[in-house]
C-alpha cells in the first residue's frame, strides 16, 4: 500500500509552478528577441531583425537607470535567450532544484527592479513582454506572486527531493 498519495499540495505547486512560470518564460524571451518590431514598421527588413528588437529592449533596459552601459547590452542580449532556455529547463522538470533556484533568483531580481521603479515613480515600461506595459501597482503585484509562486516551487522541489518516492517499492526487511 502507498504511502502517501502521489498528488498533494507540493507536488500541484511544483506542476502549476513548473506550467505557468516555465510558458511565461518561454513567451517572455521569445517576444523580447523574436516578435516583430513595431517602432520601424514601414521598413519590411527591419521589421523582423532580431539586433532591432534587442536594441529596443537594451533602450527599456537602461530606462531603469541601474546598470552601465556594457551591462544593459549584456542584460539586452543575453536575458531573452536565458529566458527561453530557463523556461524550458524548468518546463521539463529535469534537475527543478537547480533551475528553479535560478528562475527564483531571477523573479525576485526582476520584483525588486520593478518595485523600485514603481517607488521612485519612474515613468517608463516595463519591458516583460517587447510591449509597451507600465509600471504600476498591477504588475508590481504580478511580479511579487510570480515571485512568490517560484520560490514556493523551489522550496517545494528541495522538501520533495529530500523524501521518497511515493510509489517506490518499500524497502524488504532482511531475512535472517
Amino acid at each position: 500500500m502507498l504511502q502517501s498519495s502521489p498528488l498533494n499540495f507540493r507536488r500541484v505547486v511544483m506542476l502549476l509552478g513548473r506550467v505557468l512560470l516555465g510558458a511565461i518564460f518561454i513567451y517572455a524571451g521569445y517576444s523580447k528577441a523574436f516578435l516583430p518590431n513595431h517602432t520601424f514598421w514601414p521598413l519590411f527588413f527591419l521589421k523582423f531583425s532580431i539586433s532591432t528588437n534587442l536594441a529596443n529592449f537594451a533602450l527599456q533596459v537602461e530606462a531603469f537607470k541601474l546598470l552601465p552601459a556594457w551591462g544593459v547590452q549584456f542584460v539586452a542580449h543575453v536575458l531573452p535567450f536565458t529566458e527561453i532556455a530557463l523556461g524550458l529547463l524548468v518546463l521539463s522538470g529535469w534537475k527543478l532544484r537547480i533551475w528553479g533556484l535560478l528562475l527564483s533568483a531571477i523573479m525576485v531580481g526582476f520584483f525588486v527592479v520593478v518595485l523600485r521603479a514603481y517607488l521612485l515613480h519612474m515613468d517608463i515600461n516595463c519591458g516583460c513582454f517587447a510591449t509597451p506595459e507600465p509600471i504600476n501597482l498591477k504588475k508590481v503585484l504580478e511580479d511579487a506572486a510570480m515571485s512568490a509562486l517560484a520560490v514556493l516551487m523551489t522550496i517545494f522541489a528541495f522538501i520533495e527531493a529530500r523524501r521518497p518516492h511515493p510509489w517506490a517499492a518499500a524497502p524488504k526487511p532482511e531475512t535472517v
